[in-house]
């Protein structure tokens, strides 16, 4: 009996050796006109519901990432064999067909006074093909073991549990296969957000250990080695000054759209991290058509008054009429009003 047991583990080890090192991404799927039904087809992941990715698929995380309820955010990227990204100052970085950006949205609840479960609630990706991205979602399903694709979105009513160790009811919204385009749309294209060469320059632990993201990158002959940039604020770290964190802060959440040839160019309001043009960043700025949008209020930003600033109004709002970003959100971001409330008061 005992030999059989030990014969069994023996080749329940082998298999699971054999299956890592065959594991990989199926090329063929990634680039394949239609879009694959399931997000396991594509072989990201050696785990998928402990988001365990595949040998040639490296997580990343941003600098300062995106508000979206207060949801965690677990990316990958992956690079076809050979591929190189092209490094352009202030803008995310060129990357070659093939590559596709993995974005896992889930409320880990890893509080140590959490007693929920974590929960995988859609995974976004980007593929790009033929020189232009692609915008799929994939919903998880109730077994947490596979997530399916959908073109109409969704609305999952939940609860996590906050950093402050409270339970949260929030009624999370997976956008439908359009909404993607009002963050992602730019120059009339689909365009990836935060993999900026400033937004990713941190260490990041990796499973050979700790390393600077774009060093590994330049390590698996993805991108150059010097690149000239400045590097992205984080706008929580309080030792920073309030101006670099606000403006951080201001640049992931709303710099995508209010941004020459962004979906917002129009408006004249830019605030992307590297504008220097008072008027375009909203001072003493008039909105060009936003209705009801501005509560009567004259000034994008009126320097030292957050009270008068529309920008800090929408920011507060839960009307989808108003409230800025307009998708991509069911609560308000206390800890950002509060510091773009700040700064305002102290221009």
């Amino acid at each position: 009996m005992k030999s059989y047991k030990n014969f069994f583990l023996i080749f329940s080890l082998n298999i699971f050796i054999l299956n890592n090192v065959f594991a990989q991404v199926d090329n063929s799927v990634v680039l394949n006109n239609k879009v694959a039904p399931k997000l396991s087809d594509y072989g990201f992941f050696e785990d998928l519901n402990a988001q365990i990715p595949t040998k040639g698929v490296l997580p990343y995380e941003l600098i300062t990432p995106l508000f979206s309820d207060y949801a965690d955010k677990l990316r990958f990227i992956y690079m076809p064999e050979g591929g190189f990204a092209e490094f352009i100052p202030n803008k995310v970085f060129d990357f070659p067909d093939g590559t596709v950006l993995i974005k896992t949205f889930a409320y880990l609840n890893d509080h140590e006074e959490s007693n929920l479960d974590k929960q995988l609630l859609e995974t976004r990706l980007l593929i790009k093909k033929k020189g232009q991205w692609k915008n799929v979602s994939y919903v998880w399903n109730q077994e947490q073991s596979d997530a399916f694709l959908t073109i109409a979105g969704k609305t999952i009513p939940t609860q996590f549990v906050n950093q402050d160790g409270d339970m949260q009811e929030v009624r999370y919204r997976v956008p439908n296969i359009n909404q993607c385009k009002e963050c992602h749309q730019s120059d009339k294209s689909i365009k990836p957000i935060g993999p900026k060469a400033r937004n990713l320059n941190k260490n990041l632990a990796y499973q050979e250990g700790t390393m600077n993201q774009l060093l590994k990158w330049h390590k698996q002959g993805w991108i150059n080695k010097d690149l000239e940039f400045k590097t992205m604020p984080n706008w929580e770290d309080a030792s920073l000054t309030l101006d670099d964190r606000a403006r951080s802060y201001l640049d992931i959440n709303c710099g995508h759209c209010h941004i020459d040839g962004g979906s917002a160019d129009t408006t004249g309001l830019y605030l992307d991290f590297a504008e220097e043009r008072k008027i375009h960043l909203g001072y003493y700025k008039k909105p060009i058509a936003t209705g009801r949008a501005s509560n009567n209020l004259k000034y994008s930003i009126v320097p030292g008054k957050p009270e008068e600033s529309i920008l800090l109004y929408r920011m507060e709002s839960l009307d989808p009429g108003i409230m800025m970003p307009e998708s991509g959100r069911a609560l308000e971001h206390e800890e950002a009003i509060k510091l773009i409330s700040e700064w305002i008061k102290s221009l």
